[in-house]
């Protein structure tokens, strides 16, 4: 049985691709472990889903106090796991950070097999300049010539990755949720006040910024009419500011974040899934939020920024619209052109993608990876 050392970069509390990926290699056959981050709240080692864990302790004090504390604690890191897991049989590194891990670890261990997973298009995102991204794409470019197995998420960066350094096309396996047929819920509008008559638009995951949550906060209180409702489900840092506006505008509303298991139920209980990356770099350019697949695997059509990868699938199966433009006129116009809709043919495309981005599709990709590793 083939040991499997999963590398990331966090505590490992809220990563499902990993926790997906770790769990269909395990079911393969794969004896398979996460190495993550300690956190003083959470267990050093513990068990996720049948998948062991161990969140590793370190003596340096303070991760995120200032930069050097931060390199400091990377480099203990960094020791502790190529010390006590170079002897895996594949080291599955998720993300630029972890690979340097991984080919370190190879020096020592000249049997060992690399997998690079990179969840975006890591030397492009968003807020990485000057020095650092220099200094990210040279040691990619470096790295890259040491791994077994390219694994990312868009069809875009991956003809990147082999612009950039000749290496045989990365596999794609996109962050989509398993198969799921949906009962359709109505929580929203029993837990809000939501009137029925109301259409519900839906953004659901992390409340940062990049994410167009300020240009939909101010469509929506532009349109202020009682035919379209937004409700913001998740948390982050504009948490508040949606809760402010949501006292202000009666057509802006505010769920808490909730369960994964139960996600699904809460997303269908929407109408439309609104997924507005903004352009503000190449990794949100070319990416394809597991966020759009969560909407269409609970059966809601779409509107998505006009960014290529996300307007190649909405176009493709026609399940939903294409923003002209990341803006209020933009936002506003592709509102009124989804109440447009057909809705029966919306649906029948629905259950057409849902045959093709699902979990069970990617797994196949991922365990064939592994067996030419």
């Amino acid at each position: 049985m083939k040991r499997v050392t999963s590398i990331v970069l966090n505590n490992f509390t809220n990563d499902s691709r990993v926790l997906k990926e770790a769990i269909s290699l395990q079911n393969a056959g794969y004896d398979v472990k996460v190495v993550a981050l300690h956190q003083s709240e959470l267990e050093e080692f513990d068990k996720i889903q049948g998948i062991p864990v161990h969140r590793v302790k370190l003596k340096t004090i303070n991760w995120s106090k200032n930069i050097f504390a931060s390199f400091i604690k990377y480099l203990e890191w960094s020791y502790y796991i190529v010390r006590e897991y170079k002897q895996s049989d594949i080291l599955h590194c998720n993300d630029l950070n972890s690979l340097h891990i991984g080919v370190i670890s190879k020096i020592f261990n000249r049997q060992l097999k690399v997998v690079y997973d990179a969840h975006e298009y890591e030397t492009e995102i968003d807020g990485l300049r000057g020095i650092k991204k220099r200094l990210s794409k040279m040691s990619e470019r470096f790295l890259i010539k040491y791994v077994d197995r390219v694994i990312t998420v868009s069809n875009a960066i991956a003809d990147e990755y082999v612009r950039l350094y000749s290496i045989e096309k990365p596999s794609l396996v996109l962050n989509t949720p398993p198969y799921k047929v949906i009962e359709k819920k109505n929580i929203f509008r029993e837990t809000l006040g939501i009137e029925k008559e109301k259409s519900i638009f839906l953004y659901q995951g992390g409340l940062s910024s990049g994410r167009g949550i300020e240009i939909l906060l101010e469509t929506f209180k532009q349109i202020d009419n009682d035919e379209a409702v937004i409700v913001f489900m998740g948390y982050g840092k504009l948490e508040d500011t949606i809760k402010e506006a949501s006292r202000e505008h009666r057509n802006i509303y505010f769920h808490p974040a909730v369960a994964p298991d139960i996600l699904l139920d809460y997303t269908s209980s929407a109408d439309f899934g609104i997924s507005t990356i903004e352009d503000s770099c190449l990794s949100y350019r070319y990416c394809l939020p597991n966020k759009m697949f969560e909407y269409l695997m609970a059966e809601i059509p779409i509107i998505v920024s006009n960014l290529p990868e996300m307007k190649r699938v909405v176009n493709r199966y026609s399940v939903g619209v294409v923003a002209k433009e990341n803006r209020p006129q933009g936002l506003q116009e592709a509102i009124k052109e989804a109440l447009q809709l057909d809705k029966k043919s919306l649906q029948k495309n629905i259950q057409q993608i849902k045959k093709v981005y699902n979990w069970e599709e990617q797994e196949s990709v991922l365990l064939n990876v592994y067996e030419r590793v």
